[in-house]
């Protein structure tokens, strides 16, 4: 196969049991990163492929706290014509992308959505457009019933906002010397995150992550703030900032949104960021045993998936710590261009529960993607390979790939367990 590595007999005929046996595998499985000639790759500037620069939030991708009343709205994927309100969703005039988007319109829209069915559907990816609504209903941050969700958003933004003034908008003389310290870390850390992507760097978007972030830390002492949550936060603003800017950040200016508007994003994703590091919580405790213990369990993963690349880490003296913790700490998103960390977190929601013993199968789908060259390297080259990993040009489709081989590794091997014990 190509550089995502290639698949041992076992491997294969693992993946043909799966299908054979009829087992559901959410969303579009794929095997290989091999694209038709005439599929581009996603701008790194773009939240997603759905509209361009300057475009307006329609009505039904505000916000999230309201019914979603129509699906006439174009939907993501690049040059597909809108669709008109009374087409069918099994009209055959509608592209794959449109129906996709249809069956999430279609569940957005009831009274009651139903979770397990949007999970199911979020897994192979959201349209970008009902990236936020989704990504609210999956973390639990927005209830699924409809007549409740107003109300819901509103007492825990309030919430959060009641917080600055307590913790945030404070003398330094009122803070003890740990939150001191804390604090300058982070204003420290901030300048630093996710270098690439432009919108993180305005003064709006640096103040907004420097309280959020404190704030967290404050109310989660058991952790307190560590180094790698800044980038977590990230995509949760890139996607709640696109609903009311449009999906092309190059364009995007917060000064420019009403100061109720950006309190609601901040708000948005303080909890959000919140609902998912509750999810890995151990990761960021004292001495971080959470990533040790998800660390260990990639190696002996790698160790049963490829031994070869297993003895060759081993006669090089290279430590899975070495590179993985930053692969746990950060959930990847500093391994792969900013336009991929999307894709990577409709998956990661969707999961809910099981999300950190999918994270050990996704870290070993993409360790084991460069098998093939790590195996002629030798010690120093495996660090600088694995620390500058040829990702900078990757699309959704290699983001999908990496996805879809840690879904069928866990199903080949979940039953197993004696791995990640």
């Amino acid at each position: 196969m190509n550089r995502q590595g290639s698949f041992d007999k076992k491997f294969l005929r693992g993946v043909q049991s799966i299908f054979s046996k009829g087992r559901n595998l959410p969303g579009t499985v794929k095997v290989s990163s091999e694209r038709e000639a005439d599929k581009q790759s996603q701008p790194s500037a773009d939240v997603g492929s759905g509209s361009g620069k300057g475009s307006e939030p329609r009505d039904n991708e505000k916000v999230g706290v309201q019914r979603q009343s129509s699906a006439e709205s174009k939907p993501d994927g690049g040059g597909s014509e809108p669709m008109s309100p009374m087409s069918p969703a099994g009209d055959d005039n509608l592209t794959p992308t449109d129906r996709r988007y249809e069956k999430f319109m279609k569940l957005l829209k009831q009274s009651t959505v139903d979770l397990d069915a949007l999970r199911e559907l979020s897994w192979g990816g959201i349209p970008p457009t009902l990236r936020p609504t989704c990504w609210r209903l999956l973390l639990g941050y927005m209830p699924p019933n409809v007549d409740r969700r107003e109300a819901v958003v509103a007492r825990k933004r309030r919430e959060y906002h009641d917080c600055i003034p307590q913790y945030y908008d404070i003398d330094n003389s009122e803070r003890t010397e740990e939150e001191q310290a804390m604090l300058r870390q982070i204003a420290v850390d901030i300048p630093r995150t996710v270098s690439s992507v432009p919108f993180v760097h305005l003064p709006s978007s640096q103040s907004m992550l420097q309280r959020l972030l404190y704030i967290w830390a404050i109310r989660h002492p058991a952790s307190g703030y560590v180094q790698g949550i800044n980038d977590l936060v990230t995509p949760f603003m890139a996607v709640f900032i696109s609903e009311h800017c449009g999906q092309d950040m190059s364009a995007w200016n917060l000064d420019e949104l009403p100061e109720h508007v950006q309190q609601e994003i901040e708000a948005d994703c303080y909890w959000c960021t919140s609902m998912l590091l509750d999810r890995i919580q151990d990761h960021y405790t004292f001495a971080q045993p959470g990533i040790q213990r998800a660390t260990h369990k990639l190696e002996e993963l790698v160790k049963r998936i490829d031994s070869e690349m297993y003895e060759h880490c081993q006669s090089q003296n290279l430590q899975f710590l070495q590179f993985a913790f930053r692969w746990f700490n950060c959930l990847l998103l500093r391994e792969v261009p900013f336009s991929g960390v999307y894709r990577l977190w409709d998956t990661y929601l969707a999961e809910g529960d099981t999300f950190p013993e999918y994270l050990i199968y996704v870290c070993a789908s993409f360790f084991l993607t460069w098998s093939k060259e790590m195996k002629e390297l030798e010690f120093q080259d495996m660090i600088m390979f694995l620390q500058h990993l040829p990702t900078e040009k990757w699309a959704q489709q290699d983001v999908e790939v990496v996805l879809s081989r840690a879904f069928m590794w866990r199903a080949m091997f979940g039953r197993a367990r004696s791995h990640l014990q």
